[in-house]
């Protein structure tokens, strides 16, 4: 007896993704590849790996810049976001690592990489809430005795700035707009960096659900 369900059916493409008639996602990429932290011998960066919250998971990774005076040195402080569409990639895959280790070399400032939650596990709001507790974590530091000895000794609370990729210029932007709405005691926010920050997900599609939608983990069919 033929089946009376209706065929699978692709109904929504994304760059990292397709969507399917019956609501299941196809993920493009596999898993990202991550590296451990490590001292670099070249530039003289130094990294490490740091939990933020356990509920729920947030993590990231600092990068030092070469230390000459320990008792004085006091660095500019950079939360970068990771890109990646709001699902793949990581704050701790070697482009981003690489990337970091250079900005903490060549910018003489402390960088802390936020690794953030992703769709489909933990969909948006996710990663802007879990943005958000970074950079608190990052505010807890202002009087010296956080949990992050890197930052008790050697961050410049009043030389604060945001940044992120893509997905990640999107959550930048919406934590300064947050910061500038509500304060963050402490904390200097002095810039924010965008690098092609990905904005969108106002355009229903034939499923009647704009990307946003599919993103927060909303059903697919109606």
């Amino acid at each position: 007896m033929a089946s009376s369900s209706s065929p699978k059916e692709i109904i929504k493409e994304f760059p990292f993704f397709r969507v399917y008639n019956d609501g299941c996602l196809e993920f493009f990429r596999p898993p990202s590849v991550k590296i451990p932290p490590f001292d670099d011998p070249i530039s003289g960066v130094r990294s490490k790996d740091v939990v933020i919250s356990s509920q729920p998971t947030v993590s990231a990774r600092i990068f030092i810049p070469k230390v000459t005076n320990p008792d004085k040195q006091k660095f500019p402080l950079l939360l970068y976001m990771h890109g990646g569409g709001f699902c793949p990639l990581s704050a701790f895959t070697k482009p981003y690592h690489d990337f970091c280790n250079t900005i903490s070399s060549q910018a003489n400032a402390i960088v802390v990489s936020v690794e953030y939650g992703l769709f489909p596990d933990r969909p948006i709001p996710a990663c802007y809430e879990d943005s958000w507790a970074a950079l608190k974590w990052v505010a807890s530091h202002v009087s010296g005795n956080g949990p992050e000895p890197w930052l008790n000794h050697h961050a410049d609370l009043g030389r604060v700035f945001i940044g992120g990729d893509s997905a990640g210029g999107n959550i930048a932007h919406t934590l300064a707009f947050r910061v500038g709405s509500i304060g963050l005691p402490g904390v200097n926010l002095v810039g924010v960096t965008m690098v092609h920050p990905f904005f969108g997900g106002t355009e229903a599609m034939r499923c009647g659900c704009t990307c946003a939608q599919i993103m927060m983990g909303r059903r697919i069919l109606g």
